[in-house]
């Protein structure tokens, strides 16, 4: 093993840390990772001193704490402090980002056929509007995004460029760095979302060139639900319109007027879960300590793992494609409902999410999908708990059906 690797009394460790690896196989990572006990317990702690010291006042007790978040945010992106504004989750920062640009009739958006749900009503929303014009670039033969084609489709009204970075419903990572290459040559806003890949893979907002990112917590981070964050570049802030002010957002206010904060928090607004944050702040640290580049590694020797047993299964078809693939696994089996392939597999004890043609509408249409079994793997998982997942799938399969007789040409 190479010292970059974890070794198995890591894993051994992270999984005695994670109480949920002893009751389920997880593999719906994707739709929200077990988190760690620590982070468990960050939320709880928090909660018994709110419950008996009061809100404001146990939160005056941990401000330093609570400001440190975003600290620790923008280590993880390689973005400064004010450059980060705490949300519910991924949706909500992609909804403050693209509707808080100024369209106007005519202006073109430009994305990806791996566009979630959320962000294509958004694309929808904004030509019922706005009146803007949507262009798609479809991927490749190969399933890989077309970067010659996004180039061919820049025009004069195009006014913004928006990626998801892992789709929801696949296992391709798209090329965000290239693209904010062409968006920079190109000076058009860039907006990212990373719901599905922080926590999993290595991101750098300065080496993508994005000018927005949006994030969940609860999936690859390993954070609470109803955590997320969303990345603003300082030098794109004051080109984005806030939806809502309110006494956080502010830097002052008098009866005729107000002067929004110098930062990325005039996006916020005052009332969240101060538990929750502080719970989000742990489960970033524990992927600093860990390493994002060691967690990549072990994420995708896992599902590359999963990906070459499962297509050994007669009847399982899986259908990641493109050249870079994370721990994202999608797949469906011949003669069974998506939806009975998860019932069953729950059953015994094994998590996976299904993914339908409305998370992910222009790529399930594109490639005929309706309803598929998708399986996300994280780092504390293990090759036991794949070839446990492979046999208990290979064992629920229906049987391929009987060939016919053969008869010869002559009838004899």
């Amino acid at each position: 093993m190479q010292p970059h690797e974890m070794q198995p009394h890591e894993i051994g460790t992270l999984r005695a840390a994670t109480r949920g690896t002893s009751e389920f196989i997880h593999f719906n990572n994707a739709g929200s990772s077990l988190p760690a006990d620590n982070t468990v317990d960050t939320v709880i702690r928090y909660l018994q001193e709110e419950a008996i010291n009061g809100g404001y006042e146990t939160e005056a007790r941990y401000a330093a704490g609570l400001d440190h978040v975003y600290a620790l945010i923008a280590r993880l992106i390689n973005a400064r402090p004010d450059e980060i504004a705490l949300v519910e989750n991924a949706s909500t920062g992609w909804l403050l980002a693209f509707n808080g640009i100024d369209f106007q009739p005519g202006d073109e958006v430009i994305t990806s056929e791996m566009e979630y749900v959320t962000n294509h009503l958004g694309f929808l929303n904004g030509k019922r509007s706005h009146d803007i014009r949507l262009t798609v670039i479809p991927n490749d033969a190969e399933g890989n995004f077309d970067l010659q084609a996004l180039e061919k489709a820049i025009n004069p009204k195009t006014r913004l460029i928006a990626i998801t970075h892992v789709p929801s419903a696949a296992g391709n990572i798209l090329p965000i760095k290239e693209i904010g290459q062409i968006a920079r040559r190109h000076d058009i806003l860039y907006l990212v979302d990373a719901c599905q890949s922080v926590g999993q893979l290595a991101l750098d907002v300065e080496g993508i060139g994005c000018d927005m990112l949006a994030v969940t917590g609860r999936k690859y981070l390993r954070a609470p639900r109803g955590t997320g964050f969303v990345y603003i570049r300082k030098t794109a802030q004051d080109k984005l319109r806030p939806l809502f002010f309110d006494g956080h957002s502010v830097a002052s206010v008098s009866e005729n007027g107000f002067m929004a904060l110098d930062s990325a928090r005039r996006f916020e607004l005052y009332e969240k879960s101060r538990a929750l944050t502080l719970g989000l702040g742990a489960a970033v640290q524990q992927a600093l300590d860990l390493g994002l580049d060691r967690i990549e590694k072990r994420i995708v020797y896992l599902a590359a793992s999963l990906r070459n047993k499962l297509a050994a299964i007669p009847g399982a078809t899986v259908h990641d494609k493109g050249k870079h693939l994370c721990g994202i696994v999608t797949f469906s089996v011949a003669g069974m409902e998506a939806v009975k392939v998860k019932a069953t597999l729950q059953e015994k004890k094994i998590n996976v999410s299904i993914s339908r043609t409305a998370s992910t509408p222009v790529y399930m249409n594109q490639h005929h999908l309706d309803v598929i079994v998708r399986a996300s793997v994280h780092y504390y998982n293990t090759d036991q708990e794949i070839d446990t997942f492979c046999a208990t799938l290979a064992a629920i399969c229906p049987a391929p059906a009987a060939a016919g007789p053969s008869f010869s040409a002559s009838g004899s």
